[in-house]
C-alpha cells in the first residue's frame, strides 16, 4: 500500500537572502525621503522665522524714522534717534531716545531705550556717551532684539546728523545656505529742525529762541 507524501515548499537560501536585501533597499528609501522632508521643513521653518523677523524690523524702524524729531548722533555702531516729544517741553530727555544698535561685530540689530524716572533733558552733542558707558544712576537699559543673526550691519545718511532726513540700513542675513542683502530705508516726516539753533548742536525752546 502507498503513502501519499505531502510536500511542503519552503525559502531557499537565496530567495531570503533577496528578500532581505528588497527590505534593505526599501528601508533605506523611506529613510532618505523622511531625511529629505526633515529637512526641507526645517529649512522652510528657519527661512520662514527669519522673513518674519525682517518684516517686524522693517515695520518697526520705518516708523520710528518716519515719525521721529531728530537723528541726533550717529557712530560706528548705533544711530540715536529722538523718538517724540513725549512731554512737550520742545527738549530730549533720556526717556525719549532710542539707539539703533548693530553690536561690536556688526552681527545684530537691535534697539536700546531708556527708562528713568528723572527723565533728564540730554544736549544734542553728549548723546553718544551713553552709547559708550554703562547706564547712568537711577537709569536702565532695555534692549529690543529686531534681527539677532544677521551680518554686515551698515548705517547710511544722506546728511550728517542732526540735519538728517533719510536713513537707510543694510545687512545680510543668510537663509538656506545663501547669503541676501537687504535694506531698510525711510524718510523722517516730523522732523523738528525748527528747534535747533543755526550750528545745529543744542536744542531751542522755541522758534523764536
Amino acid at each position: 500500500m502507498m503513502q501519499n507524501t505531502q510536500h511542503t515548499k519552503a525559502f531557499t537560501l537565496i530567495e531570503l537572502l533577496v528578500g532581505l536585501l528588497i527590505t534593505s533597499i526599501i528601508l533605506s528609501a523611506v529613510a532618505t525621503l523622511a531625511f529629505a522632508f526633515t529637512s526641507a521643513n526645517t529649512a522652510s521653518g528657519d527661512t520662514a522665522y527669519k522673513q518674519a523677523q525682517l518684516r517686524h524690523a522693517t515695520l518697526y524702524i520705518s516708523e520710528l524714522i518716519r515719525k521721529c524729531k531728530l537723528v541726533c548722533s550717529v557712530t560706528g555702531n548705533e544711530v540715536v534717534v529722538w523718538r517724540d516729544d513725549d512731554n512737550a517741553d520742545n527738549q530730549i530727555n533720556l526717556n525719549e531716545l532710542v539707539y539703533i544698535q548693530r553690536g561690536t561685530n556688526a552681527d545684530t540689530l537691535r534697539l536700546c531705550r531708556f527708562s528713568s524716572v528723572d527723565n533728564p533733558q540730554m544736549d544734542v552733542s553728549g548723546l553718544t556717551v551713553l552709547a559708550t558707558a554703562s547706564s547712568p544712576s537711577g537709569h536702565s537699559e532695555r534692549y529690543v532684539p529686531l534681527i539677532p543673526e544677521c551680518a554686515d550691519v551698515q548705517f547710511v545718511l544722506d546728511r550728517a546728523p542732526p540735519f538728517t532726513r533719510l536713513v537707510t540700513i543694510s545687512f545680510d542675513l543668510t537663509e538656506n545656505n545663501l547669503v541676501r542683502r537687504y535694506e531698510i530705508a525711510a524718510a523722517l516726516r516730523a522732523w523738528a529742525g525748527h528747534l535747533l539753533n543755526e550750528a545745529g548742536d543744542a536744542i531751542v525752546a522755541t522758534d523764536d529762541d
